[in-house]
């Protein structure tokens, strides 16, 4: 897609000259709004609905997010949130250990879970016909999941083993999604490790488990997202049967997980005896992503500096100065922009050589962050950003899975599962303007650098 222009009503002024860059013509992307059947309904015991049918192909995508992430874990129980959806595949009120997994993938169908800073989600796409099998499995869950001294056992045992694997002994295991958060933000919810420790792991009990599941995966604590071919109002039946008569139950109060502002650069250093060379990890807080308007801008900007060979610092890093070997930024410690909220942080990681120093690295991302708040930025360049992204949306919006867990968690986050087909056109409205003022956000003062060592070169 090429920027608007012309009678575009959304052309905006060019910008001024400012030292020594521009001017150039700014202008936004139209980018049109796809339109989805969205339908919203809450059952008697709080549980939140929503409904998205689409007849283009015979499946159909279930998805249930729990309001409890890894930022809702109380203090000695690191690790928690994620535990407990590992406990939610052993067994329920009426089926076996695994056999969830067994029904979903007998039918044709694949299933997973994740644990998010905001959200636990589970989720299957099935063939359309399996509709009822995977809102009766969801639901006996929920309902009562099987937690025995037997399961917790096995799945801190899993975890740990999880951890050893994808952390411990890993390279750049950890970094920066767990070791920059403690640099950046103060509170436990924001910074602590949310895989979690050894010790809180292996001090859990079945009690704390059932304490869990009763504050948290509360039918009134959760949203159920059904997306594909189905009728509405048959569907909505099934919900009613399987779901309806889970008793209610009180939900807990979100906590505020506000943070002090960053007033200036706050440094560290981690030591990974796996790593073969040095790495740094640069994070900025961002607008609260309920805030479109201002938020929007930012991930722009973290796509025009590292996404593809011709993005800014891929360009200055790898490919003129010779600096790095591979650099990326974006928005959230998951990399997912669209299903986290306040607060959350940009993040410019980067990997270099020995021989190279950290300072050299950060001198020449600040120096193009500088060059881009000055003006250094013409409107075909955002353009094109905004084109790969709006292309990415829709793609991932053409399957009913992805769509169908992008509507729950818009839903569980801002009330609004409409919002995955405007994303895109909202996408497109951010001007080069905005992406300045955001680039001119990124300063020293306001950041938290985090270096990483390896561990043969201490």
């Amino acid at each position: 897609m090429a920027p608007a222009a012309g009678a575009d009503q959304r052309v905006t002024p060019g910008f001024v000259r400012r030292n020594g860059y521009g001017p150039r013509m700014a202008a936004t992307l139209a980018v049109p709004t796809t339109s989805y059947d969205v339908r919203r309904h809450r059952l008697r015991n709080g549980l939140r609905v929503v409904l998205a049918p689409d007849k283009a192909a015979p499946v159909v995508a279930v998805a249930v997010y729990y309001d409890v992430g890894i930022r809702s874990e109380p203090e000695g129980r690191t690790g928690f949130a994620h535990l407990f959806e590992h406990l939610m595949f052993q067994g329920s009120a009426s089926l076996g250990k695994m056999e969830h997994i067994r029904y979903v993938m007998s039918s044709g169908g694949t299933l997973n879970g994740s644990t998010r800073l905001d959200y636990t989600n589970y989720y299957e796409a099935l063939p359309s016909n399996a509709l009822e099998r995977a809102l009766f499995l969801e639901a006996d869950r929920m309902r009562s999941p099987r937690v025995t001294e037997e399961n917790l056992a096995n799945q801190i045992a899993v975890v740990k083993e999880e951890i050893r694997v994808n952390v411990l002994n890993q390279p750049y295991g950890g970094f920066p999604w767990l070791s920059l958060p403690p640099l950046l933000f103060d509170t436990f919810p924001n910074a602590h490790n949310g895989y979690g420790g050894f010790e809180d792991l292996e001090s859990a009990t079945v009690e704390d488990a059932a304490d869990f599941f009763k504050r948290y995966y509360a039918p009134g604590n959760a949203v159920l997202s059904v997306g594909g071919d189905f009728d509405p109002d048959e569907a909505l039946e099934l919900i009613e049967k399987h779901f309806g008569d889970i008793p209610r139950r009180k939900t807990p109060p979100r906590p505020s997980f506000a943070e002090p502002e960053v007033t200036e650069e706050r440094r560290g250093e981690v030591v990974d005896d796996n790593a073969p060379t040095p790495a740094l990890a640069l994070g900025w807080r961002v607008p609260d992503p309920a805030d479109l308007d201002a938020y929007l801008p930012y991930v722009v900007l973290a796509d025009l500096l590292t996404r593809g060979d011709a993005s800014r610092l891929r360009q200055r890093l790898v490919h003129t100065d010779r600096l790095v070997t591979d650099v990326s930024a974006h928005l959230g410690v998951m990399q997912d922009p669209f299903d986290v909220r306040d607060p959350t942080l940009l993040i410019v990681e980067a990997y270099h050589s020995a021989d190279v120093s950290g300072d050299s690295v950060v001198a020449a991302v600040d120096d193009e962050l500088a060059r881009l708040a000055a003006g250094d930025l013409d409107a075909d360049e955002v353009g094109r950003v905004q084109a790969r992204q709006a292309a990415s949306l829709l793609t991932r919006n053409d399957f009913i899975l992805g769509r169908t867990l992008l509507m729950a968690a818009f839903e569980q986050q801002r009330n609004n599962p409409g919002l995955v087909g405007e994303l895109p056109a909202r996408l497109g409205t951010v001007t080069p303007e905005q992406v300045l003022e955001a680039a001119g956000h990124l300063q020293p003062d306001r950041r938290a650098r985090l270096d990483l060592v390896p561990g043969g070169n201490r």
